[in-house]
């Protein structure tokens, strides 16, 4: 039985063979030019760091106090490759990092399993800690930067106007998220000086507390009528950088202004 040969059956049907190539090259070049294509593609990052400050905390109290308790709260969702810690006097760091062969999408589920085990044992944390902070969005790229200036504007106005256009951006298609870069929170310095503060006998701890006091929002009650419940408010907190230089402060007889005992 004579046994089959491609080669002399392709140079007998040269003209099929001529054909079925060229139809392969074009089907081919088509496939080529419809595959799926992503700008950013997907990717999901299976980290999460807990960070957690103390201040004034050693390094030691720290890990005994803040981390490993955190570590076993997170040992308890079982999902995890590895758990590693750091403790830094004032600051401890928790890298949690999920099973490798978890699929994504059961990823944010367990970001969820995390947050609320950790968020369990909030109250058994010193009462001086700050935090827990949560921190998962390794995989954010930005595909545009924008910068805004403005000639004659202050920051106050310009903080505004980026407001206002990361209100408008949030709306176009397609934008998953806008972030402000650069930020400063309004704040209020003052400035107490030794000098005065000692001439007038005034003690600087009188000055923090007259300014919490004075400054601090704290509920009062309501008033129920028949129809209606009105709520209570106390006013008197600062609404202007002079009603804070006028204000007294009282130490024992004698009562100043803040701002003769300050720069703000």
């Amino acid at each position: 039985m004579r046994r089959f040969n491609l080669s002399e059956w392709a140079l007998t049907n040269r003209a099929l063979v001529l054909y079925a190539m060229i139809a392969m090259a074009l089907i081919g070049a088509w496939s080529y030019r419809h595959l799926g294509q992503s700008e950013d593609p997907p990717f999901t990052f299976k980290i999460m760091v807990v960070r957690t400050v103390w201040p004034g905390a050693t390094a030691e109290e720290v890990s005994r106090e803040v981390t490993e308790r955190i570590e076993k709260a997170l040992m308890n969702t079982g999902e995890y490759e590895f758990i590693r810690s750091y403790s830094r006097p004032g600051e401890s760091q928790v890298i949690f990092v999920a099973r490798d062969s978890m699929p994504s999408r059961d990823v944010a589920e367990l970001w969820y399993q995390v947050r609320k085990r950790v968020g369990d044992i909030r109250a058994t944390l010193p009462s001086e800690v700050v935090g827990p902070f949560f921190n998962d969005e390794f995989g954010d790229t930005f595909g545009n930067i924008y910068a805004l200036t403005g000639k004659d504007f202050d920051y106050a106005v310009m903080k505004d106007y980026a407001e206002r256009i990361q209100l408008q951006l949030q709306r176009v298609d397609d934008v998953g998220k806008v972030d402000l870069v650069g930020l400063q929170d309004e704040k209020v310095w003052v400035e107490l000086s030794n000098t005065k503060l000692a001439t007038l006998g005034v003690p600087m701890s009188a000055v923090q507390q007259a300014l919490q006091q004075q400054n601090a929002v704290t509920g009062t009650g309501f008033f129920e009528t028949s129809g209606e419940r009105v709520q209570l408010r106390v006013t008197g907190q600062f609404t202007s950088i002079e009603a804070l230089r006028e204000f007294p402060i009282r130490a024992g007889d004698r009562t100043v202004r803040l701002g003769d005992i300050a720069q703000i």
